[in-house]
This record gives structure tokens, sequence and C-alpha cells, in this order.
């Protein structure tokens, strides 16, 4: 799923210098939304709400 963010991040930044605002504008939306599922599951495990094998 990193991999995935990172991947939006660049396809943005690129769309972004080209002129692609549209496009810029929906892969970080698309980033944004990932780092924050990222981010509630990393806190749910953290605090063993999520139990991962």
């Amino acid at each position: 799923m990193l991999e995935l963010i990172l991947i939006l991040l660049v396809v943005a930044a690129i769309a972004g210098l080209l002129g692609f605002g549209r496009l810029s504008g929906l892969a970080l939306s698309g980033a944004k939304i990932l780092i924050a599922i990222v981010l509630i599951l990393f806190l749910l495990v953290l605090f063993g709400i999520i139990a991962i094998a």
C-alpha cells in the first residue's frame, strides 16, 4: 500500500509540473485517502484493537 501512495505522489508531482491540474489533484486526493487509511490501521494495531498474527 505504501508503494501505491508513493506512486500517486510521484504522478501528482509530475502532473503538476506539466500543468495537468485536475489529474494532479486527483492523484493527490487518492494519496491522502490511502495515507489516512494506513494511519488508522497503524493506530489500531498499535493499541491492540487489531491483532496481526
